[in-house]
């Protein structure tokens, strides 16, 4: 039972954490359309080129953990998710590519429009993925027994909408940090309207998730849930409020910190709401697990690897600290 509590808060810190930083990365993609020349497009993509790479190792830890370590849930989303799966894969690939051949491209334009496109459907397959497990996923025993597209509904769909200012809020805060001028004057604007439009998401999902499952409705108002469910709301609205305050004061660090809690705030409140279930409501965490001698060997090598890709990241955010240039390069 421990062993799988750990291997389930191993795979929800690797996969929170490619939220939060490929969601920067997704985010300056998705604002790349509003750059006023070449010149700032130049600089937003200087911003991640350098992390964008660290940031997706959290992904296929995450990934190769689920496959590991969960491998009934691996089978059933692989299965139940497969159009959106791989058009998500296929953005990240044309992203990816993109990275490489806009530097050295001499028309840099079909690069932009290729950047903005792969990463506007990386981030709405993000989206739809969510939606179509928060709306049920049809299981027999433990396989996935519905259609192809079970998961395209309204509500996968407005998932898929509300990641966008998410990831464009979380890259705005980002801008603010690493760039001055305009560009940092723009994105305390696109952040504030940003921030607004989660807010209403949020709340949207918060409405509109107790009507698919009805469990969700006991977990926030039964004990011993209730006594710490509502934490994550109030911790969302404090957030916010700290988010607007310091936009306004035009604080540079503070707007990302913010944005961070928010979007913790949010997990942590659907992981309450959902837990045991990682398919809702048919099969819980227990049922999806491996074998414990499985679980055991693996932990072995996460306990290699998990500090390896952690220190990757660190080192690089921490080489390529400070501000980024018109010209894209570090000053």
């Amino acid at each position: 039972m421990l062993l799988i509590d750990i291997w389930a808060g191993l795979v929800g810190f690797a996969m929170i954490l490619y939220v939060l930083l490929d969601g920067i990365s997704l985010g300056v993609g998705l604002l790349f359309p509003t750059a006023a020349d070449e010149n700032d497009r130049t600089t937003l993509m200087a911003t991640i080129s350098p992390v964008w790479d660290a940031n997706q190792t959290w992904l296929v830890f995450g990934g190769a953990a689920i496959f590991a370590a969960f491998p009934v849930l691996f089978a059933v989303l692989a299965s139940a998710l497969y159009i959106p799966l791989m058009t998500f894969i296929m953005g990240l690939i044309f992203r990816g590519v993109t990275f490489e051949f806009r530097a050295e491209a001499a028309r840099k334009a079909p690069w932009d429009r290729a950047f903005f496109w792969g990463s506007l459907v990386a981030v709405l397959s993000q989206g739809i993925m969510l939606g179509g497990i928060l709306t049920g996923i049809k299981v027999s025993g433990r396989e996935f027994a519905g259609s192809p597209i079970d998961w395209l509904n309204p509500f996968s769909v407005m998932v898929a909408i509300a990641l966008i200012p998410g990831y464009t809020l979380l890259a705005s805060c980002y801008l603010i940090i690493k760039t001055t001028g305009p560009i940092q004057e723009q994105a305390y604007k696109r952040a504030f309207w940003s921030a607004l439009a989660v807010l209403f998401f949020m709340a949207v999902v918060t409405v509109w998730t107790p009507f698919h499952y009805p469990l969700v409705w006991k977990n926030w108002f039964a004990p011993p849930r209730i006594y710490f469910a509502w934490c994550f709301p109030l911790m969302g609205l404090i957030a916010l409020y700290k988010l607007l305050r310091s936009l306004k004061a035009a604080r540079e660090i503070a707007p990302l910190a913010s944005a961070v809690v928010l979007f913790l705030s949010g997990y942590l409140g659907l992981m309450t709401s959902l837990y045991p279930y990682v398919i809702p409501p048919v099969i819980t965490v227990w049922d999806a697990a491996a074998q414990r001698e499985t679980l055991l060997f693996i932990l072995w090598g996460a306990i290699i690897v998990l500090p390896v890709v952690l220190a990757y990241a660190i080192y690089s955010y921490s080489v390529f600290r400070g501000k980024v240039g018109r010209e894209g390069y570090y000053g």
